[in-house]
């Protein structure tokens, strides 16, 4: 159709590849997505400010005292607590289908989610983040300054609007336990096998399967049932 080939020509990917060997496709969200996440967050945060520096306001001396500390916290805070204990998305970023993660995909942590908003002090300069914005249009994947210091991503969110399924297959425990790595690897597998080439499946599937020692042609089928022995009844 016109549009999906149009829409594909216009967006952009970000492809990396985990220790598995399955290729993943992230798509980092553009400037006008995120200024309108940051734009929720700051309207959020200002809310929040201005209730509590009411209450605060009424406590004299040490209320002005108290709320100075308490623009520091809400102004730098926020946005890592929310980024690290929220798999990535504030609130703002929440409401865009947004998430921050790590360049390779994988959960934001605390030195890379501080490193990014400390940095935000660079981005506005000299005026109304100009530096930051300016960086976001150059970059490919549509990084600020605070983004390529501290090695992160900001990406659409699609796992949680469009969740992933398993192919209907009879469930068939491994033959022998199964490390965490290895489970998340068959699940990923199953779950994104509908996306990849049949060549790309089955080189993928006799990769994964041969610890199995069963037959390539058997290796997609096998891992199936294993996939969903390991996520239970649909």
């Amino acid at each position: 159709m016109p549009s999906s080939s149009t829409s594909a020509l216009l967006d952009n990917s970000h492809r990396i590849k985990t220790p598995e060997g399955i290729d993943l496709q992230l798509r980092p969200a553009g400037l006008v997505p995120r200024a309108l996440a940051f734009a929720v967050d700051l309207l959020i945060r200002a809310v929040l400010l201005l209730v509590l520096g009411f209450g605060l306001g009424l406590l004299g001396q040490f209320g002005l005292g108290s709320g100075a500390l308490l623009l520091f916290l809400v102004q730098w805070c926020y946005m890592v607590l929310f980024e690290v204990f929220n798999q990535g998305r504030t609130p703002g970023k929440r409401w865009l289908g947004l998430k921050v993660v790590h360049d390779d995909g994988t959960p934001v942590g605390w030195a890379s989610s501080l490193t990014r908003n400390l940095l935000r002090f660079v981005d506005i300069l000299p005026f109304g983040y100009f530096l930051g914005a300016l960086c976001c249009l150059w970059n490919p994947s549509f990084k600020r300054l605070g983004d390529l210091a501290g090695g992160t991503l900001v990406i659409y969110d699609t796992r949680a609007s469009q969740p992933q399924h398993l192919p209907q297959a009879e469930p068939d425990p491994a033959p022998f336990a199964l490390k965490l790595e290895e489970q998340r690897a068959l699940i990923a597998f199953a779950e994104r096998q509908a996306a990849l080439s049949p060549e790309r499946r089955q080189e993928l599937a006799a990769i994964l399967a041969e610890p199995l020692q069963v037959s390539p042609e058997q290796a997609p089928a096998r891992l199936n049932g294993i996939a969903r022995s390991l996520i239970g009844p649909a």
